[in-house]
């Protein structure tokens, strides 16, 4: 069944006119009045919903009674992902967000070939969080990550504050394999990936001085974009609900 995210979810038994965004998605599905959709708020809550008229730029539906569905992981992921080049970036949060991440933090990196500030950011954000959104639609998620706003490495360490979350660091450097790490009372775990070059020396230095233990996942050198969703998968397969 279609599922479509909306800010705030009707009163159950009500009609209620679908977001622009939404009305376009459902004229790509070709759905027709009578189909059945599920609606989500973005909060942990959806609903099923009947699609009761399409127009070029209207639909109408009708709202059941909203139920609080969790599909989310038992542990909370936050990635904090240098910006990469091209859709690697847009990939890496797509898949991300499937694979069960909490919040991401974009960063600008030492190495890092895409350089954004002001406007360009802004937008850039804006599309991510866009992304985050249909990936939720996709994979069946009923809270949406939130993509934060782009930052400098250390504004990005400075923010954290978390001191019960196990913060590793992807690095080929004096690391230890990601299995040998105990998994956090709090469940809570803070994953640092670089840009296409990696960390600068200096980058990793201060990522260490804050509490950042650097792990490997083998011998084989892997993408920015394949690091953060293989360390991802890996976290989820050792103390995740992949084996749920």
């Amino acid at each position: 069944m279609p599922r479509f995210h909306i800010p705030e979810l009707p009163a159950a038994g009500s009609q209620a006119e679908l977001p622009e965004r939404v009305v376009r998605h459902i004229q790509v599905l070709r759905l027709n009045a009578g189909d059945a959709l599920t609606l989500f708020d973005g909060s942990g809550r959806e609903a099923q919903a009947e699609l009761l008229s399409l127009g070029r730029r209207s639909a109408l539906c009708r709202v059941d009674a909203p139920i609080e569905t969790d599909r989310e992981s038992p542990l909370h992921i936050t990635l904090i992902q240098a910006v990469s080049a091209g859709e690697r970036m847009d990939f890496t949060l797509q898949k991300s967000v499937e694979l069960g991440v909490a919040s991401i933090q974009p960063v600008l990196g030492g190495r890092s070939v895409v350089r954004l500030s002001g406007e360009r950011a802004d937008k850039r954000q804006a599309r991510w969080q866009e992304i985050a959104v249909s990936a939720c639609e996709q994979c069946g998620r009923n809270r949406v990550p939130q993509v934060l706003p782009l930052l400098d490495l250390p504004a990005a360490l400075d923010a954290l504050s978390d001191s019960t979350a196990l913060r590793l660091l992807a690095s080929p450097h004096q690391a230890a394999p990601l299995s040998s790490f105990r998994q956090p009372e709090s469940r809570r775990l803070q994953l640092m990936v670089g840009p296409e070059g990696g960390w600068t020396p200096q980058e990793e230095a201060l990522a260490r001085e804050r509490g950042f233990a650097a792990f490997t996942l083998g011998p084989r050198v892997l993408r920015t974009e394949t690091a953060a969703l293989a360390a991802i998968s890996a976290l989820q397969t050792l103390w995740g609900d992949f084996g749920a």
